[in-house]
């Protein structure tokens, strides 16, 4: 096992990543920007170094920092957590190049993940499911049209080289594509320094599942069952659940083996997640891209498999076997995340701002990974992620319950939060029953208009 970790992140995933490594007896180095040296996870590292300023393209994005905090340090590993570098394949090889551990993919698998249309490509190449679309970039306006009468309105434009839900737009039809199409490719120059963009159909009502992926040390790819994140705000997850109430045995067998054979197609190893869009009206399901990282929403997988990921990830970049048998997986339960963030509940606009009462919620089946406590300020230079909220109950109803007791317990003042809203989707008659897709919240937003 590792002797010594390095976490190149912040907030409540570096809290989480050193929680393990801690308990695993490996030596943890933190890392933090001027704008969260008081944030719990640094205190709890057993060493920490400051990289910069708030900016996190001066912090947090800035490889020849994070690189000489591991030097500094005698650090043996690297975690990268999620967002930031940990999907940047030049930081990856950086990090090996530099005699380091690389807790993740290989680099090649980052970068054939990265980008969606050459991820789409080698998807269907292995047999795994994609939506009607661009098998290359669109190269103009023009091309964007002449693709979507091919595929058929409604079109999703999406930018080759985004994530997390960012560089997306919905066109109905050509006077829609023309303008979005230009929106989109400048965002993508802007934010990813790629303008590529791919055209694919639109599914008016359409789930959000994903899978669960471990690259074993010996080669093998195994699915740990899959999320559903149907409850999104602008493209981005609020609420997550497993298993899915969507599937069938059969549809969840499919699922998980598509995943596993997306894994092998890239050789892949460590923890991942393949995203597949699934149409509840047909049945059917699709690629949608892949995580080639820890997700935020890890710990509802751990609740129901009763494996800690982290260790497992840990483990592999170690070259060790994992700690369960990957023959006989068994789901218990049923378990539910929200997101906590510093945002109003009705339009989910940041506010962020200066925590002055801070009581997380206890009980049976109750989990919290928080990134603050009471006295911690929630900066604007971050996402707005303060914590998550896991339950586990025995069924889905049970886990409901247990929710709907822990969201009216926590107590946060200072900052906006969204906690009222998830008050009101546990009241919601679409929610309650299961049957809901991604279009829960805007349906919830105009009835409340």
């Amino acid at each position: 096992m590792l002797r010594s970790l390095l976490v190149a992140n912040r907030g409540e995933i570096a809290r989480r990543v050193i929680r393990t490594a801690r308990r695993l007896n490996i030596r943890t180095i933190a890392v933090y920007s001027e704008a969260d040296a008081l944030l719990p996870y640094v205190a709890e590292a057993d060493e920490a170094v400051a990289i910069g300023p708030a900016n996190p393209v001066q912090s947090y994005r800035n490889t020849e920092a994070i690189l000489t905090a591991a030097k500094s340090t005698g650090a043996e590993a690297i975690h990268p957590g999620y967002g930031f570098l940990s999907e940047n394949a030049a930081f990856a090889r950086a990090v090996v190049d530099n005699g380091l551990i690389w807790v993740g993919p290989g680099a090649d698998a980052i970068a054939a993940m990265g980008d969606k249309i050459n991820a789409r490509n080698l998807m269907a190449a292995a047999g795994v499911p994609v939506a009607p679309g661009t098998t290359d970039p669109a190269t103009s306006a023009d091309a964007a049209l002449q693709a979507a009468a091919e595929i058929g309105f409604p079109v999703m434009v999406k930018a080759a080289a985004g994530g997390g839900g960012m560089g997306m737009a919905v066109a109905d039809d050509a006077d829609g594509l023309r303008a979005e199409y230009d929106k989109v490719r400048a965002f993508a120059e802007r934010m990813f320094g790629d303008g590529s963009v791919l055209i694919e159909r639109y599914f008016p009502r359409v789930r959000h599942i994903e899978v669960q992926i471990l690259g074993l040390a010996d080669g093998r790819v195994v699915a740990l069952g899959e999320r559903e994140c149907s409850v999104q705000r602008r493209n981005q997850k609020l609420v997550e659940e497993t298993p899915s109430p969507a599937l069938t045995p059969q549809q969840r067998a499919d699922l998980l083996g598509a995943a596993v054979r997306a894994g092998e197609a890239v050789g892949y190893r460590n923890a991942g997640t393949v995203e597949c869009l699934f149409d509840p009206t047909t049945g059917q399901f699709f690629f949608l891209e892949m995580n080639t990282r820890l997700q935020v929403e890890h710990p509802i997988t751990e609740a129901v498999f009763g494996v800690d990921l982290v260790e497992q990830q840990l483990r592999v970049a170690s070259g060790l076997a994992p700690t369960f048998d990957p023959d006989a997986l068994t789901v218990t339960g049923h378990a539910i995340e929200v997101r906590v963030n510093a945002e109003d509940p009705k339009r989910f606009l940041p506010g962020p701002g200066a925590i002055t009462t801070w009581t997380e919620p206890t009980g049976d089946g109750v989990r919290v990974d928080a990134g603050y406590t009471n006295g911690n300020t929630v900066t604007p230079s971050y996402d707005s992620l303060m914590a998550k909220l896991v339950v586990h109950g025995t069924d889905r109803a049970d886990a409901i319950a247990r929710l709907r007791r822990a969201v009216a317990d926590f107590q946060i003042v200072g900052p906006k939060v969204n906690l009222p809203f998830f008050t009101e989707l546990l009241d919601n008659p679409e929610f309650l029953s299961g049957d809901y897709d991604t279009g829960i919240v805007g349906r919830m937003r105009e009835v409340k208009r």
